[in-house]
């Protein structure tokens, strides 16, 4: 008798822990749900939306619904690859036999797409302190040096002539600083939405 009540008890124990389980993976499971579907209802504010979602979709637990951490975690992608691209151009700019104007638009653009992570980079620290009263203030300073970063990537790209240019070189470089130029425009729509919500 008392082995089949202990028994008993244990089985009891078991599917209630077996039911917790459950239940804790449902609602988070409901949570990343409902996070995902948040970012991908902000993403129609920007001009990729297709990209805003592919590049934030697996930052679901830090954005939650936040339209602060989405704009935050945005601007994170963005310095993330604008970095590497960064890094990638500043190899590609050390190529042995391009044209001399080649080299001069490689030079250009290393040096424009530096410029473009300095300001991404301020516009994310000033990002962590947006706190009233001066919430207007840095969030206007955040939209024009977001905006900046996104010119130097598009006078980077025209800087390539059309002709008299490496087929293969030109491809990576316009692909890689097209891609760069897209995650800043729509890190800048989605900061662009939440700076609103406060105006």
């Amino acid at each position: 008798m008392e082995g089949s009540s202990s028994s008993y008890v244990l089985t009891t124990l078991l599917i209630l822990l077996a039911f917790t389980s459950y239940v804790s993976l449902a609602s988070g499971a409901v949570a990343g749900n409902s996070s995902s579907e948040f970012i991908r209802k902000s993403c129609t504010v920007t001009i990729y939306p297709k990209l805003c979602f592919t590049s934030l979709s697996r930052h679901t637990s830090a954005i939650q619904t936040s339209p602060e951490r989405l704009a935050y975690t945005a601007l994170s992608v963005t310095l993330d690859a604008a970095n590497y691209t960064s890094s990638v151009m500043k190899k590609l700019s050390r190529r042995h036999g391009m044209k001399p104007r080649e080299v001069g638009a490689m030079d250009d653009c290393v040096e424009l797409l530096s410029a473009s992570v300095d300001l991404l980079r301020e516009s994310l620290g000033e990002m962590n302190q947006t706190k009233e009263p001066n919430f207007e203030r840095m969030m206007s300073d955040i939209k024009t040096w977001v905006s900046a970063a996104l010119t130097d990537d598009d006078t980077c790209m025209d800087g390539f002539p059309e002709q008299a240019m490496d087929g293969n070189l030109k491809t990576v470089v316009k692909r890689r600083v097209l891609k760069i130029a897209q995650l800043t425009s729509n890190a800048l729509a989605l900061i662009n939405n939440y700076a609103s919500l406060h105006y």
